[in-house]
């Protein structure tokens, strides 16, 4: 690998006595890695009978590991079940480090592909928000597919800049990631291809871009809330720099010690930062800061809580929605559908629109003026007389949620040709009791998507893009 000259001379100037070692790592292969959904399984479960590779753990992350170049992660019904995602181990640390707890109201600000978005989400388990933004439309659909593949249902994926989100959400959210785009220095030896990007867009490029994403970041973070900045690049300007101008454009910024593990390293003039060297550690480079809003009070001596956004105003459904919701009630079989579901939908969080119908997060504010790809759970579609239950909807229900199911293992043929698209036939034993209808389809008790039983066979439903190439 030819690395540019410039960035040695940093490197040299930035390591010392450590850049011999670090530049002889990059004549090792970078390693390769999955993370398990904590909201479908949970360690025992998964080290113990659901894992079908080797693996090995990373330090840094409870459900994090390395696996095998010949593991074809990729090409295995648990990655279609949603039982994982494939990431670089050192990409696993910043929302491993950033500690959302069930109920938070969290924003991942710069969050396509979305690896970092799928853990946020899953440890939210089904509680409190996520918004997932990317400024990128086309970037945002793919991390659309991540979040519902990872069965993440009180989710907000919008393509908007984060100037416009501020203007919005004011100091609303308890906790924000900031996975700044940057010159990514740290993973030239992963993907080589970085190198020209570099050339011709470098630190000095990005860290005007990085500090007005904080700054805009800042202002949407609750008093007590905790932000976590994350680059993988080694610059010194993008990371230490950066943090030191946030802290002193937003005093009411703190840094919080982030604890290392073994292999990480702090920042340079003693800041209480963590970096990632390939050196160091089994991983690439990156770079995490920790910040904290102090919890000052208002003015008026009473605590601040947001004016847009608040719980107070998530509200009930409009009269329309609710004439909507009457409507497919009466004019589809979504009833029939949803009586198939063991736990009782709230119908004052259903919303349709455009004839698609959604399941809102309990804290959605139907004021929020911003461009979605998503609001909360896509349900389904209401076509003509009749309603589609969607995959998204699919990847969300355990298989104990919905009343006619049927788990496939992961070594029966059908399983694959179900993920192709094919149509698929029950034994005598998975039909005895089946009523013809939806059916939900899984893989070892995790569901994979819909189907019609006919009387004598399962009528593929599974979703089209997503299918088995």
């Amino acid at each position: 690998m030819q690395l540019p000259e410039t960035f040695l001379e940093q490197m040299k100037l930035l390591l010392g006595t450590d850049y011999d070692a670090w530049l002889e790592s990059y004549d090792k292969k970078p390693l390769a890695g999955l993370r398990y959904n904590t909201a479908k399984t949970y360690t025992e479960e998964w080290e113990g009978t659901l894992s079908p590779f080797p693996l090995r753990r990373v330090a840094w992350t409870k459900n994090g590991y390395y696996i095998g170049e010949d593991a074809k992660a990729s090409r295995h019904p648990y990655y279609y079940a949603g039982l994982y995602y494939l990431q670089e181990p050192s990409a696993m640390a910043p929302a491993a480090v950033l500690p959302v707890c069930p109920g938070d109201k969290v924003l991942d600000l710069c969050a396509a592909p979305g690896g970092k978005s799928t853990e946020l989400g899953a440890r939210l388990q089904g509680e409190g928000l996520l918004v997932s933004n990317d400024i990128s439309n086309s970037r945002a659909k793919a991390l659309l597919k991540n979040l519902e593949l990872f069965g993440i249902p009180n989710i907000c994926v919008t393509s908007e800049t984060p100037e416009k989100l501020a203007s919005v959400f004011g100091p609303y959210f308890d906790k924000i990631l900031v996975d700044a785009p940057c010159s990514g220095e740290g993973m030239f030896r992963k993907d080589p291809d970085l190198i020209k990007s570099w050339l011709e867009r470098g630190p000095e490029y990005y860290a005007p871009i990085q500090r007005q994403i904080l700054k805009s970041a800042a202002a949407m973070l609750k008093p007590g809330g905790m932000l976590l900045y994350s680059t993988c690049t080694f610059a010194k300007l993008e990371d230490e720099d950066t943090i030191q101008w946030i802290l002193e454009e937003e005093p009411d910024l703190e840094l919080v010690p982030i604890e290392p593990w073994e292999g990480a390293c702090g920042g340079f003039d003693g800041m209480p930062v963590i970096r990632l060297f390939p050196h160091k550690i089994e991983g690439e480079g990156h770079f995490l800061a920790l910040l904290r809003k102090k919890d000052t009070q208002a003015p008026d001596g009473g605590k601040f809580s947001g004016s847009i956004g608040s719980d107070n105003r998530s509200g009930a459904a409009s009269g329309k929605d609710s004439a909507q919701v009457r409507r497919l009630e009466q004019e589809s079989d979504f009833g029939q559908w949803e009586a198939m579901l063991t736990q009782a939908l709230d119908h004052s969080r259903i919303m349709v629109r455009d004839g698609m119908v959604y399941y809102l997060p309990k804290c959605f504010d139907r004021s929020w003026n911003l461009r979605y790809l998503r609001t909360g759970l896509l349900l389904g579609e209401w076509k003509k007389n009749r309603f589609e239950p969607s995959q998204a909807a699919a990847m969300a229900l355990p298989m104990k949620e919905f009343s006619q199911t049927v788990s496939l293992s992961a070594e029966d043929d059908r399983t694959i040709r179900y993920l192709k698209g094919e149509t698929v036939f029950p034994t005598p034993e998975e039909s005895s009791g089946l009523k013809k209808g939806w059916v939900l389809i899984g893989v070892d008790d995790y569901p994979l998507g819909w189907a019609k039983y006919t009387g004598s066979n399962f009528k593929n439903k599974y979703y089209p893009g997503w299918r088995w190439q």
